[in-house]
């Protein structure tokens, strides 16, 4: 265990005991159960950490790591941490002890103060000396790191400190700290557009067979990323070809490929360039350029940095594929295979795609240059001898397994698991947005990922709070099949499995027109709910009404709720909507009359074939159901018993 939490592989000079960045000033503790800490020291050292007047010990190892476990601490505070080794002392000062939350998931939960409702009224009231942040920089690699790569602090709630912070973290944050009356320490490790695979542990992505090849295709580019990159090419390749119907050796990466290719007016983002057509386009360009080398040139290893893509890329170096990035803001720089280059002409081609906003090639021209490992370099040509090609209604081609927003595991490695075996209160979870192209499955990955971060955390029982996907995009007068709804479900039945696991509603607080809803302060204080249910022991309702059955039977198809606060309720009608029956086939769903019997739901209309039943289904559906403490019932689909 001590390897996987070294801070450093350098040798330490010195005795003196470092902490872990995760334990500085104004740092938040775990009440009420044992405390991990950890750091690096000189070999050997015997390491003594106290708090509070308790104290614990731990023995460096051979690569400088130590760890000490101190004895469970009642809230309060501020206490002085120390560690000790050698006659040296390390302080760290104003540490609470109460509740630690991390807040993690992509965009709607890195969804800033500032960004929402009443941001700058939140912001100038935010002033809390006992509620301390964490914020965990973005970042990404083929490993998990022990220790972060940027600096982190803890800060305490000031407006200033706050404006930038999770709003759905805080809120929730607030909420509970008014009713249990502790310091609150939340850690925001958060990044918009990302897919949960991105997300798990390595040992979690290890047991999931639908993630077999991509973590075999990822075991190779740790060991070698030409390789991995040129194995990944051939699957990249078959899609173009499917995609394009363009035959072998007449792809755009090919020598001499036909098509339109015209000269490239500038290094910026295509919007700009003054062509029509490409001032609101989304989709695939093709760039292309040539350099000539010499054949001592040629010979030698070699890495080509091309600048900055916006989104997404593949490239390729004479027709070999030498990389792929999926970041809109990160340089690409990819190490060439040796035989890749030849003497003479080197064709260079990027394929970029932009999904949304602006996108394309850009960057300084210093940042586009062939590097030879010998300290010497050849730049890339300037624009004018550069060319692009547009091919439009390709589509968005697959991910490889070590992209940073959609690979396997990258954003784990370097946000979550440096945090090591930190204590926590619970988890919460705002994130499926960027799964929604793919619902199936869902539910497998976020288990996946509960187990993963449980196993991190030493807590089996580690409380997760998910947000189900609020409502966004066009309503439907009609049933329809919806990827949000899909990840909805996906979510449902993940937390339905999971004892320890809430889900929190927001079907109802979302925008029709923006998929980042403002009112974060609902989420919060729905966020709150469930944490008192399953991480504070109340016996409360907590996620609103949750569909448990759809039986059939004389008057129709009678659906069962539990956990409805005060019975069901029709907000704005006289009978509930939203409801549709549903046979085998894809597209036999339609809207059904029903109407509230007690604690069910009855549905008529039925005349024997519906096999499901589904509510709340769609992108951006309506719906009126509620219970009488205000919370909306679940979206769900069910079979038909």
């Amino acid at each position: 265990m001590l390897a996987a939490l070294a801070l450093t592989a350098s040798p330490f000079a010195s005795a003196q005991a470092r902490l872990h960045p995760m334990f500085q000033d104004h740092a938040v503790l775990q009440r009420d159960t044992v405390l991990p800490v950890w750091g690096t020291a000189k070999p050997g050292e015997t390491v003594t950490v106290t708090i509070a007047g308790k104290s614990a010990t731990g023995t460096t190892d051979a690569g400088g790591n130590w760890r000490a476990t101190l004895p469970a601490l009642a809230a309060g505070g501020p206490y002085t941490l120390t560690a000790t080794a050698g006659g040296a002392t390390t302080t760290v000062s104003d540490v609470l002890v109460g509740d630690v939350w991390l807040c993690s998931g992509q965009s709607n939960m890195e969804f800033a103060v500032s960004q929402g409702l009443n941001g700058q009224s939140e912001i100038a009231n935010a002033n809390d000396p006992e509620i301390r942040l964490l914020s965990v920089t973005r970042d990404s690699g083929p490993e998990p790191l022990a220790t972060f790569k940027h600096p982190v602090a803890w800060q305490a709630v000031t407006p200033k400190s706050i404006a930038d912070f999770s709003a759905a973290c805080y809120f929730m944050a607030r909420d509970l700290k008014a009713q249990q009356k502790v310091p609150f320490g939340l850690i925001d490790a958060t990044w918009g557009g990302t897919a949960i695979n991105a997300w798990r542990s390595q040992a979690s992505l290890a047991d999931d067979p639908a993630a077999s090849a991509a973590n075999n295709l990822l075991a190779l580019y740790r060991r070698d990323r030409p390789a991995a990159a040129l194995q990944w090419g051939g699957t990249w390749s078959d899609w173009w070809r499917k995609r394009s119907n363009d035959a072998p050796g007449k792809e755009p990466w090919q020598p001499n490929a036909p098509g339109e290719w015209r000269t490239l007016p500038k290094f910026d983002f295509w919007e700009g360039w003054g062509v029509r057509e490409l001032e609101a386009y989304n989709g695939i360009i093709w760039y292309r350029t040539e350099i000539t080398l010499t054949a001592a040139q040629a010979k030698k290893g070699a890495t080509l940095d091309l600048g900055i893509v916006d989104d997404m890329d593949m490239s390729f170096v004479n027709g070999t594929p030498v990389g792929t990035t999926n970041m809109w803001d990160e340089m690409r720089s990819y190490r060439l295979a040796p035989g890749v280059l030849k003497p003479g002409v080197n064709r260079i081609v990027i394929s970029a795609l932009d999904t949304f906003g602006p996108g394309g090639l850009y960057g300084k021209p210093e940042q586009r240059v062939l590097k030879f490992d010998d300290g010497t370099s050849v730049p890339l040509p300037d624009a004018a001898k550069w060319q692009y090609r547009v091919t439009p209604g390709i589509g968005d081609p697959p991910h490889a397994p070590w992209e940073t927003i959609a690979g396997l595991g990258g954003i784990y490695n370097a946000m979550i698991a440096p945090m090591g075996p930190y204590a926590l209160r619970g988890v919460a979870w705002y994130q499926g947005e960027a799964d929604a192209g793919n619902p199936a499955g869902y539910a497998g990955r976020l288990a996946g990922l509960m187990s993963g971060w449980r196993a991190q955390f030493g807590n089996r029982d580690l409380p997760f709070l998910i947000v189900q996907l609020a409502n966004w995009g066009a309503r439907n007068a009609a049933p329809m099949e919806s990827g949000f709804a899909g990840v909805r479900e996906e979510q449902r039945r993940a937390v339905g499995a999971d004892s320890h696991a809430a889900l929190t509603v927001a079907v109802d607080l979302g925008d029709v027109w923006d998929i980042h809803p403002a009112n974060k302060q609902q989420v919060g204080r729905r966020l709150a709910l469930n944490a008192r249910a399953v991480a504070y022991g109340e016996a409360i309702p907590h996620s609103g009404p949750w569909a448990t059955k759809a039986v059939r039977s004389t008057d129709g198809i009678r659906i069962r709720f539990a956990g409805a606060d005060g019975g069901l309720v029709a907000y704005s009608s006289a009978t509930p909507i939203g409801f549709e029956l549903c046979g085998d086939a894809y597209g036999s769903c339609r809207f059904v009359a029903a109407r509230i019997d007690g604690g069910d739901v009855l549905l008529a209309g039925d005349p024997g074939q519906a096999s499901r039943v589904r509510f709340c289904w769609g992108d951006s559906p309506v719906c009126n159901l509620y219970d009488k403490g205000g919370l909306p019932a679940v979206p769900f689909e069910l079979k038909v018993d």
